[in-house]
């Protein structure tokens, strides 16, 4: 799978990047692109935050990253969110590089 990713932020604290989140999928997985964003499907439901904890939990296990440095720091409540790579040493190269490779 081919994944260029032009709309992933470098920030001075980390990287930032919207996803779109396919909940209630037979697997978790990366699927692509979607639109500018990048679309992820999760086994869990939208209910009480699962998904948005299994989306935290899929991104920092996929990442090599510790839970505590992925955030959603928009749209909780909506397929489309904002992820938060906080002091990630990754660049928009790198995390490319990853995404293309799960």
């Amino acid at each position: 799978m081919v994944i260029s990713m032009p709309f992933v932020e470098k920030k001075k604290e980390g990287l930032v990047f919207k996803i779109t989140v396919l909940p209630r999928s037979s697997k978790n997985m990366v699927a692509g692109i979607y639109g500018d964003t990048l679309k992820i499907k999760l086994t869990a439901p939208p209910v009480d935050g699962a998904a948005n904890k299994m989306c935290i939990n899929f991104l920092a296990k996929s990442l090599e990253l510790p839970r505590s440095s992925v955030e959603i720091i928009s749209g909780h409540s909506s397929r489309v969110k904002k992820i938060f790579l906080q002091n990630s040493t990754l660049t928009p190269e790198n995390l490319e590089h990853i995404l293309r490779n799960l």
